[in-house]
């Protein structure tokens, strides 16, 4: 099975999922990086031709990502907005959401939202009715972790211990 990281943007997903992969001697992938590979273009180029075929691409790396077991999967913020893709995660593995505090969110999001296509134009609101809109998306997971005060490797390792004790084979 793997296990599928999925949170709001700049909760630590790629970090933590690294980390976690590392801790557990699995191989890690990151969807967005997967995505890039394959659009042979940056995230924000990708979104130049719409949400709608980003989101194509997204599923497409994900199934691809849901056909090998035993990795550690960094899903992009966005991925769970469709429920087939949330599905494919539960059939295929655990999944672990990262939570954090929205002030912390907010001053991990506003040096970097450039390089967010969501958040490029009016980051300060547009970043907080779309934590708003998804909040609900991150907290119907396997296992919640929060990120707000914890280094990404107290979280992988927290995640870790919460694996052991709903799924000892996985460890």
């Amino acid at each position: 099975m793997n296990i599928y990281i999925s949170g709001f943007m700049a909760a630590g997903k790629t970090t933590v999922g690294r980390k976690l992969a590392r801790i557990l001697g699995r191989r890690f992938v990151d969807l967005d990086a997967q995505i890039e590979r394959r659009g042979r273009r940056s995230i924000p180029k990708l979104f130049e031709d719409g949400e709608k075929s980003f989101r194509r691409l997204e599923s497409a790396a994900l199934r691809l990502a849901a056909r090998q077991n035993g990795q550690v999967v960094a899903l992009g913020g966005g991925a769970l907005l469709s429920a087939q893709n949330k599905r494919l995660a539960r059939s295929s593995g655990i999944l672990v959401s990262l939570t954090c505090a929205q002030p912390e969110l907010w001053r991990r999001l506003k040096h970097g939202c450039r390089k967010r296509p969501l958040l490029a134009r009016r980051p300060q609101t547009r970043w907080l009715l779309l934590f708003k809109k998804r909040r609900r998306l991150y907290l119907d997971a396997d296992i919640l972790v929060s990120t707000t005060r914890r280094t990404p490797h107290q979280a992988a390792m927290r995640i870790a211990a919460l694996l052991r004790r709903i799924e000892p084979r996985l460890v």
